[in-house]
């Protein structure tokens, strides 16, 4: 990389963190518990809005995973999300009744407490229908991870978003807060995948799965970005640049070998698709809060109407991560 091109990306990081350290003054501490943080905790970041439904699952899932503390930014939730967090020991929660879409879409506020409560910790950014998968879940705690990874120098931790979906229409079977959603979301799709370079940030930029064929058909080149690097081990430097699509220093996008061998990494299973789905797309459609004039929810809306059933003929069932590495999605590279 030029020296130009390296001077560019640093004042690019530099406006990024100013940027979130004036955007600080929207957040108002709701429930602070962040001096319970020690020193090696593991922590989750999350921007949520109405959302009180999935939580009981989400925080029950990473507790058994090891995450110590959680940080929520409540975007102006009217749905109990609020007072069911603060009730929750692990949990702080920063309120702000400010635009999504002019933080960056909620970039902003994470990188802001990132700054302030991740630096020096190994930190996870989500969205709240996100749970990730990583070698040997099944019977090693994230903390085996974070360590492995500390041992061998690498600071961040690369995912693919798999989009998780039911047989049937979207709405045929009703979710009920608490209940895992993989018992019903539980078939995935195994290719239709595009991946290329960007050469800006030396992230993979991946796209596909049932989002592209059902909602993108006819503009596959608009569908969802589907690459994550929600796993870091945090320094006040550091700056997201896009959701946690990718960040700053370009270092922390490499989580891939370009020289044909194989990273360890993991997928974010992604629930988006229960019954909630309809109701939370429309919603969102009428806040246009989201990027690119939320065409993304134009096209749920509009591919909703036809009560789509995402399950075809290519579709897997979904059975653990050795499955995922199986057919390419994850890897477990040299972890042993």
């Amino acid at each position: 990389m030029g020296l130009l091109k390296s001077y560019r990306l640093r004042m690019e990081r530099k406006r990024w963190r100013l940027r979130a350290i004036r955007k600080r003054r929207q957040l108002t501490s709701v429930k602070n518990r962040t001096s319970q943080i020690a020193k090696s905790d593991i922590i989750v970041f999350c921007t949520l809005r109405n959302e009180v439904v999935r939580l009981p699952f989400f925080l029950k899932y990473y507790r058994e995973l090891g995450v110590d503390h959680f940080v929520f930014v409540d975007n102006g939730s009217d749905d109990g999300t609020t007072d069911y967090l603060t009730a929750q020991p692990d949990v702080s929660v920063f309120g702000t009744n400010h635009s999504y879409k002019r933080s960056r879409f909620g970039v902003d506020w994470i990188n802001w407490l990132l700054r302030k409560y991740g630096h020096g910790h190994w930190s996870l950014v989500l969205d709240v229908d996100e749970f990730l998968v990583y070698p040997f879940c099944d019977t090693r705690p994230i903390r085996a991870l974070t360590d492995w990874l500390d041992a061998s120098s690498v600071k961040s931790f690369g995912t693919m978003l798999l989009d998780m979906y039911p047989k049937g229409p979207i709405d045929s079977v009703r979710y009920e807060a608490g209940r895992d959603p993989f018992e019903h979301v539980h078939w995935f799709d195994s290719g239709n995948y595009s991946i290329q370079k960007n050469e800006r940030y030396g992230n993979l930029w991946i796209q596909g799965g049932p989002r592209a064929r059902a909602f993108f058909a006819d503009k596959p080149e608009r569908a969802p970005a589907l690459n994550k690097v929600p796993l870091v081990r945090w320094d006040r430097s550091y700056a997201y640049v896009s959701s946690s699509h990718m960040l700053l220093p370009r270092g922390l996008n490499l989580v891939y070998d370009e020289w044909g061998g194989e990273k360890t990494s993991g997928c974010l299973l992604h629930a988006k698709f229960l019954d909630t789905f309809t109701s939370k797309s429309a919603e969102e459609l009428q806040r246009k809060e989201h990027f690119a004039n939320s065409h993304e929810y134009k096209a749920y809306h509009s591919g909703l109407s036809d009560d789509p059933d995402l399950w075809c003929k290519w579709s897997e069932k979904y059975i653990n991560w050795r499955q995922l590495e199986i057919l390419g999605l994850m890897s477990k590279g040299n972890w042993a």
